[in-house]
C-alpha cells in the first residue's frame, strides 16, 4: 500500500515553506507509519447570503478530502454568535471520487437574517475521517442587504392596522402613518377610493377637508394601501379607521323656531332680540337670507341688531350656531321677525330699568322689585310677563306676575357665582295683548354682595421642633388655617402678646410663617405654647364685620449638646528668646468648637508664674523682664465655648523654654515649635450656678446695711471714749503738768493719753494763768 500527506489547504503553505529533508524524515517516523487527516481545501473563504434567503436555502458547499474510503466524515458546525440561523452540517458523497465527501450549510427552519443587526457569521467546521486526525478551518457568512420589500406588521396582516380617533378631530389631520421611508423613494398608492380619507405621497393618513359628522355614531373606514420603492419591489396591507362619537357637547338650540316683534321706528344698531346655542366655543352667522338687509347678527353673543330705521315688515331668518373649531358641529333655527305699527304704544313699565344689591343671605321667595306697568288700551291684568337671560339667571330668579323673586340662593361663595363675576343679568318681556301683541323690555341687574358668614378654622395638631441654636429668623414652620368665605382663605395672622423674651417668635400676618426672634434655651423652656390668631379679611362689604379663632401652636425645643473644643495640637514645645521689649509673641492656639456655640474662651488655668505670660483672645504672649537664667514654663491654658450650661473644655499644655538674651543661643532666633504626641486629653468641669431668689436678695440687703450701721455706731462710741483722758491732764496743776511732762521726756516714751499734738501752751484752771512749755529744755515760763 502506498503512503500519502494530505494537509489542510489553508496552512499547507506555511508549514511546507520551512520544510527541509530533516522535517519530513521527522515527519516519517519509520516505515509503514504515517499521520494521516482530513483535508478541507475549500477553506477558509467568504461567502454571502442575502437576507431575503427563506429557510433551507443553502449558504455554502464544503470539499472534506479523506486519504481512505473507509466510511464517511464527521463535520461539525460551531459558531461563536449563540442562536445562529444554521443547520448542521449534511455528508454527500462524490460519485467522481471515493475519498472526497460534500459539506452541505444550509439556513434553518425559520431563520431570518438582518443585515442591520448582524451583518457576517463566523463558522467553524470541524471534520475528522474515520482512523484520521481531526482538522478546523473557518467559514465566514456574509449577510447582504435583501432586495425584497417587506412591509411591517400589523399593517401587513390580513385584518390590517386598526386607528381610532374622536369624530372631533381638525381637518387634514394626520391620522396613521403606514410605514417609515427607511429605504428612501418609496411610492403609496390607495387601492379603495370610496372614503373620504387622503393619502400623501409620504404615506400619510389624513382626515377629511371638512372633518368628521359628529352627529354620526361610530364610522369605520377601510383604506387598502400599495407600497413600492424604486427597484419595483412592493408590499401592501391595509388600515382601519374607527372614528368615535365625539366627547364635546354638541351644539343646539333650545328652541327650533322662535318669533319676536319689535315696534316700528328702531335706529340703526339697536338690539332687537338675542338667540343662545348650547355648546363649546359657539359663534352664529346668518344663512338666509344670505345678504340680509334689516338685520346683522353678532358672532359671538348673538345679539340681532337693526341695520337702519325698521318700517312695518316681515322677515324671516335662518340662523346657525356652530363650533368654531369643529365646524361641522352646528345647529339651525328659524327667527321670525315682525316689525309693529306705530298705531299702538308698547306698555310702559316702572321702573323702566332695575339694577339692584342683593346680600347672599336673601331667603329664596324675596321680592326684588315690583313692576307697575301700563297699556293705553288694556287694563294691567291683560299684560303677560316672562323672563329672558341666560339659564343662570333663570334658575336663580323667577317671575310671580309683575314681581321679581329669587328662586335659589344667591351663594357669593360658590364657583357658579363667581365666574358670572357676581353678576346676574336678565330681561323682563312685558307683552300687551292685541293683534299684533306689543311688548316692553326691561333690564334687569342684580349684583351679588358677600356676607361674612363663616368663622375660620385651625390647622390640626399644629406641633413644630426646632433646634435651640436656631438663628435669628429661622423659620419654624407655617400655620395654613382655612376660611370657606369667598375669597378662600383670605386670612391675616397675629401672635397673641407679641413677640417678648418669653415668647422670642413671630408669624409673618400673610402667610402664618413662624420665625425665631429671639435666644432659646432648651433647659429653660423646653417647649412654647403660642396662641396664633386668624382673622378673616375682604369676606364682607362692612370692613368692621370679620370673624377670627385661636390656634393652640406647639414649638419643641431640640436641645444641641456642645461639642469638645478640639485644639491642634494639645501640646507644644516652645523654645524663645527673652527679648527687651513689652510683650513677645509665644504661639498662637489652634482650637475649634461646635459650629453652633459661641466664640471659644480662653484662659490660663496654670504654670503662670509671677505672671510673667498674657492671653489675648488665643494668643499667648511673654512678658520680658530680668531673666538670669535659661528657665522653662509649663503653661496649662484651658478652652471652652458656650458661657451658659455646663462647661465642656479643653486643656492645652505649653511647654516653653525661656533664654535670657546674654545666654548664648542657637544661630537661629526663630521659635521652635516641637510636637509631643500623646493620648488625646479631655477635660471636662462642670460648673453649678445658683440664682437666688428676689426675696433672698433682698433679706440680705437690708441684713447688710444694718450690720454696717451696728458697726458705725460701736466705732464712733470707741472714739469717744479715747478723747476723755486729754481732758483729765488739763485738769491738774500746772506744777504736776510741768513735772510729769519733764519725766515722760527724759523717759521717751509719750504718755498713753496725750493722742493729740500737744502745742507748748496750757492754762491753769485755778489761778487762769497761762504757761509756755519748752519742749527741749523742760523748764516752763507763764506769759
Amino acid at each position: 500500500m502506498g503512503m500519502s500527506l494530505v494537509l489542510p489547504q489553508g496552512i499547507a503553505g506555511a508549514r511546507l515553506a520551512g520544510w527541509g529533508g530533516t522535517l519530513l524524515g521527522d515527519a516519517l517516523l519509520f516505515a509503514g507509519t504515517f499521520v494521516r487527516a482530513a483535508a478541507l481545501p475549500d477553506l477558509p473563504r467568504i461567502v454571502a447570503v442575502s437576507e431575503d434567503a427563506v429557510p433551507g436555502t443553502r449558504v455554502a458547499e464544503v470539499t472534506v478530502s479523506c486519504s481512505n474510503a473507509s466510511g464517511s466524515p464527521n463535520v461539525t458546525l460551531h459558531s461563536i454568535e449563540p442562536n445562529h440561523p444554521f443547520n448542521p452540517v449534511a455528508i454527500s458523497t462524490d460519485p467522481a471520487a471515493a475519498t472526497t465527501f460534500h459539506a452541505e450549510v444550509t439556513l434553518r427552519a425559520g431563520a431570518e437574517l438582518d443585515a442591520h443587526r448582524v451583518n457576517q457569521y463566523t463558522l467553524t467546521l470541524r471534520a475528522a475521517c474515520p482512523d484520521e486526525d481531526e482538522v478546523e478551518e473557518q467559514l465566514f457568512v456574509r449577510v447582504t442587504m435583501g432586495q425584497v420589500l417587506h412591509c411591517d406588521t400589523p399593517f401587513a396582516s390580513a385584518e390590517g392596522d386598526v386607528v381610532q380617533v374622536p369624530a372631533d378631530v381638525a381637518p387634514w389631520m394626520p391620522l396613521y402613518a403606514v410605514m417609515p421611508q427607511r429605504l428612501g423613494g418609496l411610492m403609496y398608492r390607495l387601492r379603495n377610493h370610496n372614503t373620504p380619507l387622503t393619502l400623501t405621497r409620504q404615506g400619510l393618513v389624513l382626515a377629511p377637508a371638512s372633518g368628521f359628522d359628529p352627529s354620526k355614531d361610530t364610522q369605520t373606514f377601510r383604506l387598502e394601501i400599495e407600497v413600492m420603492d424604486r427597484h419595483g419591489h412592493n408590499c401592501s396591507g391595509a388600515v382601519k379607521v374607527e372614528v368615535l362619537p365625539s366627547r364635546h357637547p354638541r351644539v343646539t338650540f333650545l328652541e327650533q323656531q322662535q318669533a319676536v316683534m319689535v315696534p316700528a321706528g328702531i335706529g340703526p344698531l339697536e338690539v332687537v332680540t338675542q338667540v343662545y346655542a348650547s355648546g363649546d366655543n359657539v359663534r352664529y352667522t346668518i344663512l338666509s337670507p344670505t345678504a340680509p338687509t334689516l338685520f346683522t347678527i353678532d358672532e359671538v353673543t348673538g345679539e340681532i341688531r337693526s341695520t337702519g330705521q325698521l318700517e312695518v315688515a316681515r322677515a324671516r331668518l335662518l340662523i346657525q350656531a356652530y363650533n368654531a373649531l369643529h365646524p361641522a358641529d352646528h345647529a339651525t333655527t328659524v327667527l321670525n321677525v315682525t316689525v309693529q305699527g306705530t298705531d299702538r304704544w308698547a306698555p310702559s313699565c316702572i321702573p323702566a330699568i332695575f339694577v339692584s344689591q342683593v346680600l347672599e343671605t336673601v331667603s329664596p321667595g324675596s321680592t326684588l322689585v315690583t313692576l307697575r306697568c301700563t297699556d293705553s288700551t288694556s287694563t294691567e291684568g291683560h299684560l303677560h310677563y316672562a323672563l329672558e337671560g341666560p339659564p343662570s339667571s333663570r334658575s336663580h330668579f323667577h317671575l310671580e306676575g309683575p314681581q321679581l323673586q329669587v328662586n335659589t340662593t344667591l351663594d357669593y361663595d360658590s364657583e357658579a357665582t363667581a365666574a358670572v363675576g357676581f353678576q346676574f343679568t336678565a330681561t323682563i318681556v312685558v307683552t300687551a295683548g292685541g293683534r299684533p301683541p306689543r311688548s316692553t323690555r326691561v333690564p334687569v341687574l342684580v349684583t351679588v354682595t358677600p356676607v361674612n358668614e363663616f368663622t375660620p378654622a385651625c390647622p390640626n395638631g399644629t406641633t413644630f421642633t426646632v433646634p435651640e441654636t436656631a438663628a435669628f429668623g429661622r423659620v419654624v414652620g407655617h400655620v395654613v388655617g382655612t376660611d370657606r368665605d369667598y375669597p378662600p382663605d383670605s386670612l391675616e395672622y397675629s401672635l397673641d402678646g407679641g413677640p417678648s423674651p418669653a415668647q422670642p417668635f413671630s408669624i409673618d400676618t400673610r402667610t402664618g410663617e413662624i420665625r425665631v426672634v429671639g435666644p432659646l434655651n432648651s433647659q429653660q423652656h423646653k417647649s412654647y405654647r403660642l396662641t396664633v390668631r386668624l382673622t378673616d379679611t375682604h369676606n364682607d362689604l362692612d370692613p368692621a364685620k370679620r370673624r377670627s379663632c385661636l390656634c393652640n401652636v406647639v414649638v419643641h425645643l431640640q436641645a444641641v449638646p456642645d461639642q469638645v473644643p478640639v485644639c491642634t495640637p494639645e501640646v507644644q514645645e516652645l523654645r524663645i528668646t527673652a527679648g527687651s521689649g513689652d510683650r513677645q509673641l509665644v504661639t498662637c492656639l489652634a482650637c475649634q468648637g461646635s459650629p453652633d456655640s459661641a466664640a471659644l474662651t480662653y484662659t490660663i488655668a496654670g504654670g503662670n508664674e509671677d505672671g510673667r505670660f498674657r492671653l489675648e483672645a488665643n494668643t499667648v504672649f511673654y512678658l520680658p523682664n530680668d531673666l538670669a537664667e535659661p528657665r522653662t514654663f509649663v503653661l496649662l491654658v484651658e478652652v471652652w465655648g458656650s458661657p451658659g450650661g455646663p462647661r465642656h473644655s479643653t486643656v492645652v499644655a505649653l511647654v516653653v523654654h525661656v533664654t535670657p538674651r546674654s545666654t548664648p543661643v542657637p544661630p537661629s532666633t526663630t521659635t521652635q515649635h516641637k510636637m509631643l504626641w500623646k493620648e488625646p486629653l479631655v477635660v471636662t468641669r462642670l460648673e453649678a450656678v445658683w440664682h437666688p431668689p428676689v426675696w433672698f436678695v433682698a433679706v440680705l440687703t437690708v441684713s447688710g446695711a444694718l450690720l454696717l450701721a451696728i458697726l458705725g455706731c460701736i466705732a464712733r462710741s470707741l472714739l469717744c471714749s479715747n478723747r476723755d483722758p486729754g481732758k483729765l491732764l488739763l485738769g491738774k496743776s500746772s506744777g504736776d503738768v510741768a513735772e510729769q511732762k519733764g519725766d515722760e521726756e527724759e523717759q521717751g516714751c509719750p504718755h498713753a493719753g496725750s493722742l493729740g499734738q500737744f502745742d507748748g501752751r496750757a492754762q491753769d484752771p485755778r489761778t487762769g494763768r497761762d504757761y509756755l512749755f519748752n519742749s527741749v529744755t523742760g523748764a516752763r515760763r507763764w506769759i
